[in-house]
């Protein structure tokens, strides 16, 4: 697939994939709905000169109804054919939250390609919300990137469509839900890593498996969870509810989480950590019971947070997700998008791989 030079197109440019409307007349290309400014004006309630005001860039319109406004003209599919300023030759990328090793990974992927191009990284993030505020979308607005980068985030419906209309193309990366059809995404088989180190701990004659998820609407989290289903059902061990602990991918989740595990009657052999954040909680609160890993426990993470798992006592097993290489195919995705070329797959998985270090082993005779 051709991949993008350097230079980048007006944010106005055409993008010959999408209907449009001349800013000025209202008049659609041919194929598009026929339909006027006035007839725009009436589904969002707002007067002509305001749908004019927001095809042609004019900052003199409310947020909120330049908003709305957009997101009928999106709707409707037009897009405005005035040349607008030119985008600056940054990529936009919005994390969830800025903490661990997570976004260092990513960053360096996306920083790998776009250097590339002469161009730079905007990192922000939406404050550990699922959805950034309205208040960074402006910030995004006026910064015009060449591209948006979304990781772990869902932008809302009229984010989404304001991305649009101003023509900056958008991807998710490492989604909490499955996006939108017109939304590229970029993830990693997470059923597949779930299943594995599942099997993994199966496989050394492990039954008592514990898992610590992420929280409920992480489809990341879901998928691992199902792939451990998986794995323990094709081995004929029932899964008991009392083993699946719910945690927000954080250190102190593993610490918590394996401390109540280690106190019920039958306590596991074996917990599976859905990152390796929460693995190394799982670390401590074994050291805590005066449990050794892998002796009397044996752990498993997610991530593969290099060099730091090698570095961990004993070094951590998990599962290998490709942060860098997720963030360069996305940067790579969007850079292409922002040149008018079509990805060639809308939902990309990267492969996982399951990397066995010194964590896990038999369990011990009780």
């Amino acid at each position: 697939m051709p991949r993008p030079s350097g230079k980048f197109p007006r944010s106005g440019a055409q993008d010959a994939r999408l209907p449009a409307m001349t800013a000025s007349s209202g008049a659609p290309v041919p194929g598009a709905r026929r339909a006027t400014i006035a007839e725009i004006a009436r589904l969002a309630g707002v007067s002509a000169p305001t749908v004019s005001k927001v095809l042609n860039g004019r900052t003199a319109v409310a947020p909120e109804t330049r908003a709305h406004v957009q997101k009928v003209l999106y709707e409707h599919g037009y897009r405005s054919t005035k040349k607008t300023a030119k985008a600056y030759p940054i990529v936009e990328l919005v994390f969830h939250e800025l903490a661990g090793i997570y976004p260092i990974d990513i960053l360096k992927g996306v920083q790998r390609v776009v250097v590339q191009h002469q161009m730079a990284v905007v990192v922000s993030e939406s404050e550990g919300r699922q959805t950034p505020a309205q208040g960074w979308l402006e910030g995004v607005l006026s910064r015009r990137p060449a591209g948006v980068i979304a990781v772990f985030s869902d932008l809302s419906a009229e984010q989404r469509a304001q991305l649009a209309t101003a023509r900056v193309p958008l991807v998710v990366l490492d989604p909490n839900g499955v996006p939108g059809d017109e939304v590229p995404s970029i993830g990693s088989t997470n059923w597949i890593g779930g299943l594995s180190a599942s099997r993994h701990l199966l496989e050394l004659g492990h039954r008592r498996i514990a898992v610590i998820t992420g929280p409920k609407w992480a489809l990341s989290s879901r998928a691992r969870l199902d792939g451990y289903r998986a794995a323990m059902d094709a081995a004929g061990v029932p899964v008991d509810p009392a083993l699946i602990r719910e945690g927000t991918f954080e250190i102190r989740d593993g610490l918590t989480h394996t401390n109540e595990l280690l106190q019920l009657p039958d306590p596991p052999t074996a917990i599976f950590a859905f990152n390796d954040g929460m693995a190394i909680g799982v670390y401590h609160a074994a050291s805590l019971a005066g449990l050794r890993v892998p002796q009397d426990l044996s752990v498993v993470g997610f991530d593969d947070y290099s060099p730091l798992d090698q570095w961990l006592v004993p070094p951590l097993t998990t599962v290998r997700q490709p942060l860098a290489d997720m963030g360069a195919a996305a940067a790579r995705m969007v850079l292409d998008l922002a040149q008018g070329i079509p990805p060639r797959y809308k939902r990309l998985e990267l492969a996982t791989e399951l990397v066995v270090r010194a964590s896990t082993a038999p369990p011990t005779q009780r």
